[in-house]
């Protein structure tokens, strides 16, 4: 079951607009498992330019769903933002339901049938992965510091990222580089 908060910034949160965006999110609900309990945060932004930007996050147990979008309609961003999280529940399922097949063995049954086809199952393996092919590994020391510090690093290296750990709390934690070109941070438990 999902709840909604959902908050305006420079914008009213009129009943149509909680109704539409209420209406649109719960079809959502579909792809979760019985007794699926979530909230889905939603902040609604109007800019000087009258654009509109739309986020919705939705932390669960094993996912969290998360997306953004910008449009002179509001309505229309929802509708837009509903169709991007309902593709990455799909591709997150699909992903989950091909690891379950091949711990289950069901992986050797498809390889023997897409090899009748005269397909390989090298090939059809390679396309499956291609998207998350990991081709290059690094290791590094975290070295102490503060977030200024990690900031200069990150920019000095030319990355959107950078991984440190915190001086006063020795905490792990992530400095990012934001599309409006301010800077965000990722605290570790």
């Amino acid at each position: 079951m999902l709840d909604f908060n959902i908050r305006g910034e420079n914008i009213e949160v009129t009943p149509a607009i909680r109704e539409h965006i209420e209406k649109k999110v719960l079809k959502l609900e579909r792809y979760f498992t019985e007794g699926a309990n979530a909230t889905a945060n939603v902040n609604l932004k109007v800019y000087n330019d009258k654009q509109t930007k739309v986020e919705i996050t939705i932390p669960m147990k094993n996912l969290t769903l998360r997306a953004e979008e910008r449009h002179n309609d509001l309505y229309a961003a929802v509708d837009l933002i509903v169709d991007k999280l309902e593709r990455q529940i799909r591709k997150y399922k699909t992903k989950v339901n091909r690891k379950f097949r091949e711990k289950e063995g069901v992986a050797a049954f498809f390889a023997s049938v897409s090899k009748s086809e005269g397909k390989s199952a090298e090939a059809d393996s390679a396309e499956d992965d291609h998207e998350f092919h990991i081709v290059r590994t690094k290791q590094f020391d975290l070295k102490p510091m503060d977030q200024e510090e990690a900031i200069l690093q990150m920019n000095m290296l030319g990355h959107e990222f950078f991984i440190f750990t915190d001086a006063e709390s020795d905490g792990t934690h992530i400095v990012y580089k934001r599309r409006d070109g301010k800077y965000g941070l990722i605290e570790t438990n």
